[in-house]
């Protein structure tokens, strides 16, 4: 059986303090930061519950961040 993979490292932000910025410049920032993907979303969006390591989730609201989380 093969091993499993170690994944690799997130960077050290907290999601929190994204909410309440703009989108776009959120999203700019969470990629300068580290994150390899990072996701908008309108509220309520359907989504799978797969955990994606290096992925930031923002549910955006009329261009603003209303929620954030990792994965």
């Amino acid at each position: 059986m093969a091993p499993i993979p170690t994944p690799p490292a997130e960077p050290q932000d907290t999601p929190d303090a994204y909410v309440g910025l703009d989108a776009e410049p959120a999203e700019r920032r969470a990629r300068g930061r580290g994150w390899s993907t990072v996701r908008q979303l309108p509220p309520g969006a359907i989504i799978t519950m797969e955990y994606r390591a290096g992925r930031l989730n923002f549910e955006v609201t009329d261009g603003r961040v209303t929620r954030c989380w990792k994965g």
